[in-house]
């Protein structure tokens, strides 16, 4: 097998799509949906628009899946008091739920995925992965950093 960046990059979302994905679906989310999800947890509020800027995804899209969120109880949208023609987004509690619940697996599966690693080289590893993914930005390849969770 090739040893390449790409090659472990891609082993490793694998792996968190495999260790997430089960727990999402019990309560009903999908993995395209976690990042919305993410995002109005830690931006209550936002606008669709900002979220697609944030995502780096077309409105369109952004809409559809805003329209599963609220059709399966997650987000409630309400229009935003200070411009009666766009709304704002923020989570149900089932929504808040599966924030919380959706942070915990990150950081879950960072420390079964890290502990390996001496703390030094933990740091070591998120900093150049940071820079990597700083790098990108702009670019078609952008990183979570792009997410702004």
């Amino acid at each position: 097998m090739i040893r390449s960046f790409a090659y472990f990059i891609t082993l490793l979302r694998k792996d968190f799509a495999e260790y997430c994905g089960r727990k999402l679906e019990e309560i009903g989310l999908s993995q395209g949906l976690l990042f919305f999800i993410l995002y109005i947890g830690k931006h209550p509020g936002c606008s669709p628009r900002e979220l697609a800027v944030a995502l780096k995804m077309d409105s369109g899209h952004v809409a559809r899946s805003l329209t599963r969120l609220e059709q399966a109880g997650f987000i409630f949208q309400k229009l935003n008091p200070r411009d009666r023609r766009a709304h704002i987004l923020e989570l149900t509690a089932k929504g808040r739920e599966a924030f919380d619940l959706s942070h915990a697996l990150f950081f879950q599966w960072d420390r079964e995925i890290l502990s390996g690693l001496e703390p030094e080289e933990r740091q070591i590893l998120l900093s150049l992965l940071e820079r990597l993914t700083e790098d990108r930005r702009g670019t078609c390849g952008e990183g979570a950093s792009g997410h702004g969770l």
